[in-house]
């Protein structure tokens, strides 16, 4: 899964006041960047009910050409105290052979702000990155028994290690097993990402 750029690492308990306001978040996103944002998700852990999660919104926007949306982007989102992160690369779960420029994004980040803090990935529609944030997403939603366990993980690693970027490397193969069980959950009920997005672009899902 992605890096968070945030500079504490602190594992929060699961705020039920996460749902409504990824959802305010999405909203105001997409207003501000429609149309070229074709999608807008709230995903992350604050998005999977009971999670706890670092108090950082992840959010999704799905784009038809990267570079096109970064110069439009980057304007508005200045505005709305949103900086332009140089890190450009998602995490390729382990097994897999892909080219890693398939697994290219854009990435803002909000800190310090009135409004809260965000992780904002921009993908391309379609791309395997953008369909991972959503299975992961989906995939725990679904499964709430599995929740706990791997709240408990990040509470535990965030304890054990010095910084965000050695919590991130050792989360990464985790989050890979629980990809490896989410695709196999995917096949058997068929879950595709147009399942959990809007059929039309403009409308906005948490």
């Amino acid at each position: 899964m992605p890096k968070d750029s945030s500079s504490e690492l602190v594992v929060a308990a699961p705020n039920p006041a996460w749902t409504t306001r990824g959802r305010a978040l999405t909203g105001e996103l997409y207003e501000l960047l429609a149309p070229l944002a074709l999608h807008v998700e709230h995903i992350g852990s604050t998005a999977v009910p009971g999670m706890a999660a670092k108090p950082v919104f992840d959010v999704q926007i799905s784009v038809r050409d990267l570079q096109e949306a970064q110069d439009a982007f980057t304007g508005p989102l200045a505005g709305h105290g949103y900086d332009l992160a140089p890190y450009r690369q998602d995490h390729v779960p382990a097994g897999r052979d892909d080219d890693p420029a398939r697994w290219t994004k854009r990435l803002w980040t909000r800190r310090g702000h009135p409004e809260p803090d965000v992780n904002l990935h921009v993908r391309a529609a379609g791309s395997p990155g953008e369909r991972l944030a959503l299975l992961f997403r989906d995939w725990l939603r679904a499964h709430p028994e599995a929740v706990p366990a791997y709240a408990r993980f990040k509470q535990l690693l965030a304890e054990a290690v010095p910084d965000l970027a050695t919590y991130a490397d050792v989360k990464d193969p985790v989050v890979d097993l629980v990809v490896a069980v989410a695709e196999n959950w995917a096949r058997d009920t068929g879950w595709q990402p147009a399942a959990t997005m809007t059929a039309r672009p403009g409308e906005v899902r948490d």
